[in-house]
């Protein structure tokens, strides 16, 4: 299941970015996924609870967002959503597209509880 170890890599580039920010915690978590990534979700959310164990980010909130595909004709320019990896252009019915969204695993944003009170929660 490739799901654990994108689960492990996530938590390991969280804690590493909380502890340069010199952070006692990390409050949350927002992961963006793609619709074509070839995540199971459900699969990397259970991955991710055991993952998350004896870490900087044991108790925090873990959100995950399905990004839809986007694309773009290359033969006529319109953009329009992908709910396919291999469709057609629905103005000119060409299959030359590049796909602008939909492809994407990253982690948008990680918010850490500082050290210091005075600094309360960051992104980081």
């Amino acid at each position: 299941m490739h799901e654990m170890s994108i689960a492990q890599n996530i938590i390991n580039l969280a804690e590493n970015a909380a502890r340069e920010a010199q952070a006692q915690s990390i409050h949350c978590i927002d992961i963006q996924i793609g619709e074509f990534a070839g995540v199971m979700i459900e699969a990397l959310e259970f991955a991710l609870q055991v993952a998350v164990r004896h870490t900087l980010a044991e108790q925090a909130q873990l959100s995950i967002h399905i990004v839809p595909g986007q694309a773009v004709c290359e033969d006529c320019g319109l953009e329009f959503p992908l709910s396919q990896r291999w469709a057609l252009c629905p103005h000119c019915e060409s299959m030359r597209y590049t796909i602008l969204a939909g492809d994407e695993l990253k982690i948008k944003s990680i918010q850490v509880d500082t050290l210091s009170e005075s600094e309360g929660v960051q992104h980081v």
